[in-house]
């Protein structure tokens, strides 16, 4: 389980698929092991979403594979 304070101090970076316009932002935390933490970081206090690592790996494998579709 990771706690309040591996995330407070948990290296961020905002995703390559958010857009440059201050909307849509997603970061994620690295050097976790096992566990993507992902957050808005529009709202860096917020709460964050904690993932199995394969999880998320098989996620953005499917997001590189064009898998999901913008609604638009």
């Amino acid at each position: 389980m990771i706690t309040a304070g591996e995330l407070g101090s948990a290296v961020w970076r905002r995703s390559s698929y958010s857009s440059g316009d201050g909307g849509e932002c997603v970061e994620v935390a690295v050097g976790l092991p096992g566990a993507v933490p992902v957050r808005d970081s529009k709202d860096p206090q917020g709460p964050a979403l904690v993932f199995r690592g394969e999880a998320w790996a098989a996620f953005v494998a499917e997001v590189k594979a064009g898998g999901f579709h913008r609604a638009g």
